[in-house]
């Protein structure tokens, strides 16, 4: 017993074991191909006379031995068989072995074309005829010709079915060869969304948090010697979102860990902390307003995830690339079946600003430090396409930058963000 049988569950064991026991028990190949042959021949040893028994013994072997390769050629096959059986009519010698000709039948009709099949189900037909013609007693032909013509019918039926059962055979594994393979490849597609899922999760924290954080932290060296409340504030503040990052951090990875109790501690962030959001914005230097418009509570964690993403990466931005003195507003306004967002500032509306089509920057404020080419603006693009949105990000006519997009909620293509 194989240990992949073992494995594979007590039928499989059972078959296995039983199917080791009939191999162990079956003759060779050689063997059994031969047995038939061996058979014929001793009958014709028993009921032949010696001097008939040379003629009856050739054509015997005429008769049973193509059969051995019936498989790889059984038109060939059949040709020979049936050859040897006009001869034998010719000779006027009856034999046992006539049933090679249903058993080349058979194999034309399993292994070659219908139409062949026919053909050689036609060249039987007919051979049955003239073998009752010939040797079919007085007044006693019709019986024995219905009996050959049902036993040509039936090895022709026989041998359709075996062909019909082994492509039906054929096509479910080429079927379940062709799952397996499709299974293997949405395995990997869904590695690969879930690696970009982290990654896009990841850098909204990082970028968001460090950015605040370098922030606090600079406030705090320059305000250290005129006030010391002010720097410790600030310092305090630094600290409170470095947690934070560490939370959101813990969380978002934690779903990878099924030993991880902190994710299931701390739900995940949505549109009731956008005002905790906005007041460590505040602290930071960028004064910021939300307001929220309509009730949320039919939104679903994910979407509202997805608008709390979207509203960091957006201030993240205004934070980065925005003068000091920068005002910023959030708008969200939700109703039964979409979920739309409006974050605007009032800053410079294209310088050091970031590029909508690839997230590069050029400068932006003392201490968050220009951005060399990123992944922003395209991963609010990417969050907005799971729940069918597009979003804008650009100038607006009036001065300053301007984010919009509207989540669809009741759509059938929405994905965890």
């Amino acid at each position: 017993m194989t240990e992949a049988a073992a494995q594979s569950g007590p039928g499989r064991v059972v078959r296995a074991v039983g199917s080791t026991r009939l191999s162990g028990l079956r003759p060779p190949p050689a063997v059994r191909e031969s047995l038939p042959l061996a058979l014929l021949l001793l009958h014709v040893a028993a009921t032949r006379a010696p001097r008939e028994f040379p003629v009856a013994a050739a054509l015997t072997v005429a008769l049973a031995l193509p059969l051995v390769w019936r498989r790889r050629a059984p038109r060939a096959v059949f040709g020979a068989v049936a050859g040897a059986a006009f001869v034998q009519w010719l000779a006027g010698v009856q034999l046992p072995a006539d049933v090679c000709l249903l058993v080349a039948l058979h194999a034309v009709a399993a292994h070659a074309g219908r139409r062949d099949a026919l053909l050689a189900g036609a060249v039987v037909e007919g051979g049955a005829l003239l073998a009752c013609l010939r040797w079919a007693t007085e007044g006693a032909f019709l019986a024995p010709f219905v009996a050959l013509s049902a036993a040509v019918v039936a090895a022709a039926a026989l041998g359709a079915n075996a062909r019909t059962t082994r492509a039906y055979l054929a096509a479910l594994e080429e079927r379940a060869t062709h799952l397996e393979r499709q299974q293997d490849q949405q395995a990997r597609l869904a590695v690969a969304e879930e690696r970009t899922r982290i990654a896009r999760e990841v850098h909204d924290i990082v970028t968001h948090n460090l950015s605040v954080m370098v922030a606090l932290t600079d406030a705090a060296v320059h305000a250290q010697h005129r006030s010391p409340e002010r720097a410790t504030a600030a310092m305090v503040q630094a600290s409170e979102t470095g947690r934070q990052a560490l939370t959101d951090m813990r969380r978002s990875l934690g779903i990878l860990r099924t030993d991880e109790p902190d994710a299931q501690r701390h739900p995940l962030p949505g549109l009731a902390q956008l005002e905790a959001l906005a007041e460590r914005m505040r602290a930071a230097g960028l004064a910021t307003r939300v307001e929220l418009r309509g009730g949320h509570a039919h939104v679903p964690a994910t979407a509202q995830l997805t608008v709390y993403r979207l509203v960091q990466e957006a201030l993240t931005n205004t934070f980065k690339h925005s003068p000091a003195g920068t005002r910023a507003e959030v708008r969200v306004r939700c109703s039964a079946a979409t979920v739309t967002v409006d974050v605007t500032d009032s800053g410079p509306g294209t310088a050091s600003r970031p590029d909508p089509g690839t997230g590069t920057a050029s400068g932006g404020r003392t201490g968050a430090g220009a951005a060399a080419p990123g992944h922003g603006i395209p991963g609010m693009r990417e969050r907005c396409a799971a729940y069918g949105g597009t979003l804008r990000a650009g100038p607006l006519p009036g001065g300053g930058w301007g984010v919009h997009t509207r989540l669809l909620l009741d759509g059938d293509g929405a994905v965890p963000a």
